[in-house]
């Protein structure tokens, strides 16, 4: 079996013992083709963010760089530009032939929230060696807003997978004939390129920008927040905005994403020239994104964007990132979307979930 584990084979690995956790995984944490990984009961303030590096664990890097221990127990807040590690809930018995790659939720990177995972011997951030052996590290770094959290809340996630099952640039030309994965001319170089929408029908709002001074987040509540503390909206009539250096921007693609039953992507970012800017690259995107939206096949895909050094003119049909497809080992039993009460099947621009919906 090449590819990346759907949920079947991440239920097994739990009853193998191979992922485990205190307490126990539970069935929700469960992803069509990840695992939601929950936080721990304490949260380090840390100088500065870190990898473990060869032969060193990350409880020995703690004692370099903590600054203080935050016991998470009845809920804490995270301020924004401060760096934080915790210790999850899960730990790894991974076989030799299984590797894995972590990445933030959706939810989580709509906040801004910095969320990598961090590993004892560790040399990149997200990127854990076949048959790892040893606990997980959540990296966390508001760089919007100042959070409220708990254990058991799930900032981020992991994919397994066997081998590698990328898929080429004629595999992906090949793909998309047989089953269009945009909703309109395929941009293949190194993975299915997208672009920016700043011409939305019917409006001139293209999009938000987190406002620099608001109040605290807290992650449990859903659709309870008022958009306008905490956003402004970006509108233009040109087709074109301004990106200000250091400022975080919801933006949202052109192009309506399908990602096939038999597939999973990645969100990876674009070549650093086209730009001064980035866009954030938290996302996994799951067998079925897409796939049964309303009104025809495709979901829009949600940008998270900041800017860097200097200001930098974002046009109309910019590329700006890429999707990396995946062979599935296996379909997954559950689709994306198909009864898991997804949040963003079908979406156009659209916040965290944390926000009201405008009626």
């Amino acid at each position: 079996m090449t590819g990346v584990l759907p949920s079947q084979a991440i239920e097994t690995m739990i009853e193998r013992g191979e992922i485990n956790g205190s307490p126990s995984v539970e069935a929700a944490q469960i992803q069509p083709a990840s695992l939601d990984l929950r936080l721990g009961t304490m949260a380090y303030r840390v100088r500065a963010s870190f990898l473990a590096g060869h032969g060193q664990s990350v409880a020995d890097r703690l004692n370099e760089f903590e600054m203080h221990r935050i016991d998470l127990s009845d809920g804490a807040v995270l301020e924004k530009g401060c760096v934080y590690v915790v210790p999850l809930m899960e730990q790894l018995d991974l076989p030799d032939d299984v590797s894995a790659v972590a990445n933030a939720k959706s939810s989580t990177g709509r906040l801004d929230l910095l969320t990598r995972t961090i590993t004892d011997g560790g040399v990149e951030f997200d990127r854990i060696k076949p048959g790892y052996t040893g606990p997980l590290y959540a990296e966390i770094c508001p760089r919007s807003f100042s959070v409220l959290v708990r254990p058991g809340m799930r900032l981020n996630q992991i994919r397994f997978r066997t081998g590698q099952a990328v898929l080429s640039d004629d595999e992906l030309n090949l793909l998309h004939a047989q089953s269009p994965l945009v909703d309109g001319p395929a941009v293949i170089q190194d993975g299915l390129g997208f672009s920016v929408d700043l011409q939305l029908p019917g409006s001139d709002l293209v999009g938000y920008r987190a406002k620099p001074h608001t109040g605290v987040i807290d992650l449990e509540r859903i659709g309870e927040y008022d958009a306008h503390d905490y956003w402004e909206e970006v509108r233009t009539t040109q087709g074109r905005i301004i990106l200000d250096p250091g400022a975080f921007y919801i933006l949202v693609s052109r192009e309506a994403v399908h990602i096939p039953p038999e597939y999973a992507a990645e969100m990876a970012p674009y070549l650093a020239m086209v730009g001064e800017f980035r866009v954030h690259y938290a996302g996994f995107f799951d067998p079925g994104f897409g796939h049964d939206a309303a009104g025809g096949a495709g979901s829009r895909g949600v940008l998270e964007v900041r800017c860097h050094e200097a200001p930098f003119v974002l046009e109309h049909g910019q590329v700006v990132g890429r999707l990396v497809y995946e062979k599935m080992a296996q379909v997954p039993e559950q689709l994306y979307g198909s009864g898991i009460a997804s949040n963003y099947q079908g979406q156009g621009l659209k916040l965290s979930k944390h926000f009201k919906t405008k009626a």
